[in-house]
């Protein structure tokens, strides 16, 4: 495993930012299982997470013009630095006015010991949640997370409160992943909260 700086960098029309390696999940099928960079990026595991200047100062090197949205989202849950994070919102807000998004697997509320949704108001314009299963056994064998038990529900509590604050709220499977039965309780889900489903392809 090599690791680097890579802070920013490019999938298909986006911008993401990778702030930290930190998760709360291993998640069975994640992506860094199998692989060091994922878009347009050199190894995304970091030598050391960098400060807010630093991320701050790496919008320079890129024309913010070529990118849709920039997406919080690396090799690890971007939520674990939630203060930091809106703190680089606002500034891309405020320099670039650019559309944002947080790709979270929902656990930050729980990780940061409050409730973390009202933050994102006016700055986030979609939060993406990993829900990966439909029933709470599975999730814990697929996603592993350290808090046990309290993961599901408290995923599913972000959610509901997080759409008071967010525009866009989607719910996510990964294909093959599942089954299709699965997939359509999954929906069922996404239906009474209230919020989009997704079924995001394995990459």
């Amino acid at each position: 495993m090599s690791k680097g700086m890579t802070i920013l960098y490019r999938v298909h029309n986006n911008l993401y930012v990778n702030l930290t390696n930190r998760c709360t999940c291993r998640c069975t099928f994640c992506l860094r299982n199998e692989k060091e960079t994922v878009g347009e990026s050199s190894t995304l595991w970091l030598e050391r997470e960098p400060s807010v200047e630093e991320v701050e100062k790496e919008f320079e090197k890129f024309n913010m013009d070529d990118y849709e949205e920039v997406v919080f989202c690396g090799f690890g849950e971007p939520t674990e630095r939630i203060d930091d994070l809106i703190e680089i919102a606002k500034f891309v807000k405020e320099k670039y006015n650019k559309k944002m998004r947080i790709n979270t697997n929902g656990q930050g509320s729980l990780s940061n010991g409050k409730n973390i949704a009202p933050m994102m108001e006016g700055l986030i314009d979609t939060v993406s949640i990993s829900l990966n299963t439909p029933n709470e056994q599975r999730y814990h064998e697929i996603v592993r997370s350290k808090f046990g038990d309290k993961a599901y529900p408290a995923m599913l509590d972000f959610a509901r409160e997080v759409k008071k604050y967010v525009p866009k709220v989607v719910l996510s499977t990964v294909s093959t992943t599942i089954t299709e039965e699965e997939e359509e309780q999954c929906r069922k889900i996404c239906e009474e909260l209230g919020v989009e489903y997704r079924i995001r392809p394995f990459e």
